[in-house]
């Protein structure tokens, strides 16, 4: 068996010895099955013009199927009930062509059997459990003996149902498998006690014991939909014992159905956001969007982009995506041709603030539908340049809004964010003004309804704290947090962008849709469950340092302001904000003032007069803070 693998570079035995092993059992299996019939006789009694009959029929029936159905083809290391299956099938359509050429010959040639009835059931029968017994035993030996390395170590799978065996049968088919399942985990008390595979199942409240005794590397959740509770239980236990956490991904995400260990991934950070995860329903929006033509602004971007491929999955009749950033939609819409080829859809690179380029788009294509996510979104920078904020932020929603009245836009739905509330810092500010400039219209123009989404903070986002601190943490750091104390409103992409779907879908119009976000995260926890999750030790291997406040920047963020409060609607996730109302003529004149003294660039003036039309404004840790106090510059 060794010189059958040192032979071969990919460490397998090749394809036309294990053919040669099948032939070889089947002679042998017709042997066998011949000399029972003859009770074991002296081979000199027997017919030798009827064994070479026999022999030329059987194999060579055998051969043809097999080199045709490709039998042999099969690693034998990793044979499966498909394998097997295959096997059993593919000999017992052998036994059946035989036993049709017996009736021919019988019937029109010679009145005589090629080979016996009786011998074509018994050879079926030994052939076939010999040919997938020795595959079988072949890969026993390679897994328990070849395939083990010296040293293995110790994991724990939690979930002793079916997936947790598959979990297991995984690692162990796994050529580089390293690692040693020492037990199941589960939380129904009726499999406690019991054993899978010769492995005992022990309760929640054993685990801490076995992480306690033994040096156990992984433990490895493989429990279908598990609350988010008790999965962030288990990896606080498990980080407490540096016991690094894996997750089994859901069924769907098995390639061709089958589960590869290289696919049991470590925790998200998602699993820290203390809350559940928030699913809508689907029918809604695929109702509102059925052949609308829908246009996305900052489509490239991380909320544009993701909003992009949820519109994707329904009917709509044409997708139109505005971004100025040249590269990343390049590679949005290397992403769409690959998957969504049928699908009707254009992308221009312009400025939403060129007032000519985006009319030419709205007379154009005529959308009913806009989801408006182009913004600047970074509080230091925009503090240095409130000309920009204001030019994006507020003029570029303006021309988008004016134009989705102008073109009888049905819905416009405008991405907002947590820092437009209380703002302290210039972008939020801008955001603020944005929400009040389309709030206000959608009241006086019921043409169009305009609706505004908020939240906090989304994982993975372009520059948001997650990626920043996993790239701090790769690097060896240090990991650099503002103020020990600072706290943030997190969600996933995806659940943020199926707010914005949904918040379009069931609106009636001029409403600020907010999510229940959960309890806000201190980013320091976060970042030391981080460190934790990548096997470093703070302090050790890793430091962090407090660099303070930046400009503008909070301490705790909010989803509403001190004057507004909420109003339930059908999904108990969602509310929308009581806000206060402004008279819209009133507010565009201002806006209007404000949009003017960009061309002035004069940071102070803008920002005063920022302060004037929403006097909420308070800037932190800003050169700005001499405004709040009555003093120009």
């Amino acid at each position: 068996m060794k010189g059958i693998h040192l032979n071969n570079k990919n460490n397998t035995v090749p394809s036309w010895v294990i053919l040669f092993a099948d032939l070889l059992i089947v002679a042998f299996s017709i042997g066998l099955v011949m000399m029972l019939r003859m009770n074991f006789k002296n081979p000199a009694e027997f017919n030798y013009n009827e064994i070479i009959t026999i022999f030329g029929v059987t194999l060579g029936v055998r051969i043809i199927l097999f080199l045709v159905f490709k039998i042999h083809a099969s690693l034998l290391r990793y044979t499966g009930t498909k394998d097997i299956t295959r096997i059993f099938l593919v000999n017992f359509l052998g036994s059946v062509i035989i036993c049709i050429g017996n009736i021919v010959f019988y019937y029109f040639i010679n009145q005589k059997f090629l080979v016996p009835f009786s011998m074509v059931i018994l050879e079926f029968i030994v052939s076939t459990f010999m040919i997938i017994f020795y595959r079988l035993f072949t890969k026993i030996i390679y897994f328990e003996y070849i395939n083990t390395p010296k040293e293995k170590k110790d994991v724990i799978i939690y979930g002793a149902g079916e997936l947790g065996f598959t979990t297991k049968r995984s690692i162990y088919q796994d050529i580089s498998n390293k690692y040693n399942v020492i037990g199941f985990v589960d939380d129904d008390p009726k499999k406690v006690g019991k054993k899978i595979d010769n492995l005992t199942i022990y309760s929640f409240k054993d685990l801490k014991k076995l992480l306690e005794r033994k040096s156990i590397a992984h433990v490895i959740i493989a429990i279908k939909d598990l609350s988010l509770a008790k999965s962030s239980q288990i990896t606080e236990m498990c980080l407490e014992y540096k016991t690094k956490v894996l997750v089994v991904p859901p069924v769907d995400r098995w390639i061709n159905g089958q589960l590869s260990f290289k696919q049991i991934k470590k925790i998200k950070i998602e699993e820290f956001l203390e809350r559940e995860p928030i699913h809508l329903d689907g029918h809604v929006v695929r109702k509102d969007l059925l052949n609308k033509t829908i246009l996305i602004t900052g489509a490239a971007g991380s909320i544009g982009s993701e909003i992009v491929h949820q519109v994707m999955k329904y009917d709509f009749k044409h997708l139109i995506m505005i971004d100025n950033a040249e590269s990343p939609m390049f590679y949005l819409e290397m992403s769409l041709s690959d998957s969504y080829q049928r699908k009707s859809y254009e992308s221009y690179i312009g400025d939403i603030c060129d007032k000519t380029f985006m009319e030419n788009i709205f007379q154009k294509y005529k959308p009913d539908v806009v989801y408006h996510a182009a913004a600047y979104k970074h509080v230091p920078l925009m503090e240095k340049n409130p000309m920009q904020a204001v030019k994006v932020n507020i003029l570029g929603t303006k021309v988008l809004a004016d134009l989705s009245v102008k073109y009888d836009v049905k819905k416009f739905i405008m991405i907002s964010t947590d820092k437009a509330v209380n703002p302290t810092n210039v972008m939020g500010a801008s955001k603020r003004i944005a929400e009040i400039y389309v709030q206000s219209f959608g009241e006086k123009y019921d043409k169009c309804k305009f609706i505004t989404t908020r939240f906090g903070n989304v994982l993975g986002s372009n520059g948001s704290i997650v990626p920043i601190l996993k790239k701090q943490i790769d690097e060896g750091g240090p990991i650099t947090i503002t103020h020990p104390e600072i706290t943030r409103y997190f969600m996933t992409i995806s659940e943020a962008c199926e707010l914005v779907l949904h918040a379009g879908a069931m609106s009636n119009g001029s409403e600020i849709y907010i999510f229940d976000m959960g309890s806000s995260i201190k980013i320091l926890n976060l970042a030391k469950k981080m460190i934790l999750l990548s096997g470093l030790e703070l302090g050790k291997d890793i430091q962090i340092v407090f660099t303070g406040l930046r400009p503008g920047e909070k301490l705790h963020e909010e989803l509403l302001n001190n004057n507004e409060n909420t109003i339930v609607t059908k999904h108990q996730k969602i509310k929308i904000a009581k806000v206060i109302k402004y008279d819209f003529d009133l507010i565009k004149t201002d806006i209007d003032k404000l949009i003017e003294m960009i061309y002035e660039e004069n940071d102070f003036a803008i920002v005063k007069k920022m302060k004037k039309i929403i006097p909420e404004f308070k800037s932190q840790n800003s050169v700005y803070m001499t405004l709040d106090n009555g003093h120009d510059e």
